[in-house]
């Protein structure tokens, strides 16, 4: 990118409100936010490969100001699928929660339905975002995925970068995909590798025990590097969910169209039973307004705090209130909450789909890889000629494992 990123006003007034929460979990840290009243039954955002915790920061703080529990999670260093529902289950006991409503956007959603099919006691609803049923398809398309782990971190961050669409657009969907690349770049290796290796191990989605009724399905109707066809199998699947359209918002619109995507969240959950609590918002205590078993500390909010491996949380607000104050608007925010549902038509669009393994956006004509120096474009093209030689070494072995076992046999 060029230049310095500049963090929206919005997301520094929520950073100053909301306490940021990290636990170790058995072996795996998990970093989080949960606001908003303990009594309602929360609603989980899952991002998807390039989001974190943060990207859902918009809905937190629309929520929670009317009443709505939400928390919002990174997806923790999980290496398969099995391993995320573990991991996920023991997060959801460690801090006292049983019944949740997920929203899972891309890889999340996928995510989320995985849980929703292996703990149908625990999902009381869904809410899936630009989402698909397998992962055969990106398999398919990242020939080099058993070596993931093995790959450096520049050229995983490259490859991430480069599946975002670049491109002359919206104020909005630009100012989303600039967020969205911020984050990206305080992602670890090991985080980029198990997100990209959760999204192309061969896994689909079973049948859900839950109804469709409890479903719904929002998508944008413009630019998404999930292929179509994909979106429309996930619609097939669940014919009786209900369909929330968006006409833009790219790949991340709870960033660029978030009040309608507020807009529809709320509606969910009113639909699937969940009362909010506004009365227990404004100058209520902090424990009795989200929150987490870990102990709060104010500091820096650098995840790199000596304090971040024995768990804890970040407030860089007084202790004395647990206030949520009305966030300054930012550009481009249109107040939808007294609008009917209608105020996101649905329209079909003709375009043709990028097929990327991660989720893209419309941006100005920004460069999101900064220029390579000729010593780095030698190392990649190194390191890809050995991922390619390891790759094609990793598959005749395999075969030839294969051939001695039928042999055998």
């Amino acid at each position: 990118m060029k230049g310095v990123f500049s963090a929206p006003g919005d997301y520094i007034h929520f950073k100053s409100q909301v306490p940021l929460h990290k636990i170790p979990i058995g072996t795996k840290q998990w970093r989080y936010y949960d606001f908003g009243p303990k009594v309602v039954p929360p609603l989980i955002c899952l991002p998807g490969t390039a989001g974190t915790a943060d990207v859902y920061y918009k809905q937190i703080m629309s929520l929670s100001i009317k009443g709505y529990r939400v928390i919002s999670v990174d997806i923790p260093r999980v290496w398969n699928h099995t391993e995320w529902i573990q991991a996920f289950e023991k997060f959801l006991d460690a801090i006292d929660v049983h019944h949740i409503h997920l929203y899972g956007t891309s890889l999340g959603g996928f995510l989320a339905q995985l849980f929703a099919q292996h703990r149908p006691r625990r999902v009381r609803s869904l809410v899936l975002s630009n989402s698909f049923l397998d992962t055969r398809s990106f398999s398919a398309a990242m020939p080099w995925a058993p070596v993931v782990s093995w790959t450096p971190s520049f050229l995983l961050k490259r490859y991430v970068l480069t599946g975002i669409r670049d491109g002359p657009h919206e104020p909005f969907i630009a100012d989303s995909v600039d967020f969205v690349v911020s984050q990206v770049e305080t992602l670890s290796r090991e985080d980029l590798a198990s997100r990209l290796s959760l999204i192309t191990n061969d896994a689909s989605v079973g049948p859900l025990l839950l109804s469709d009724s409890s479903i719904t399905i929002m998508d944008t109707n413009d630019y998404c590097a999930i292929p179509q066809q994909l979106k429309d199998q996930l619609g097939e699947r669940y014919p009786e969910a209900r369909r929330a359209y968006l006409k833009t918002g790219g790949d991340f619109p709870f960033l660029s169209r978030s009040d309608e995507v507020n807009l529809h969240l709320q509606l969910h959950l009113r639909r699937v039973g969940v009362e909010a609590r506004p009365d227990l918002v404004q100058n209520v205590p902090k424990g009795d307004l989200g929150g987490s078993p870990s102990k709060e500390n104010s500091g820096d909010d650098s995840d790199k705090s000596p304090k971040d491996d024995r768990g804890g949380s970040e407030n860089p607000s007084a202790d004395a209130k647990y206030e949520i104050n009305p966030s300054p608007e930012s550009s481009g925010s249109h107040n939808l909450d007294n609008q009917p549902l209608d105020s996101s038509e649905c329209y079909h669009v003709d375009h043709e789909v990028t097929f990327n393994v991660l989720l893209g956006g419309f941006r100005k004509e920004r460069h999101l890889v900064p220029p390579e120096s000729p010593v780095h474009l030698v190392w990649e093209y190194i390191v890809l000629f050995l991922l390619r030689y390891i790759s094609s070494l990793y598959i005749i072995i395999w075969n030839y494992s294969l051939l001695e076992f039928k042999q055998v046999v």
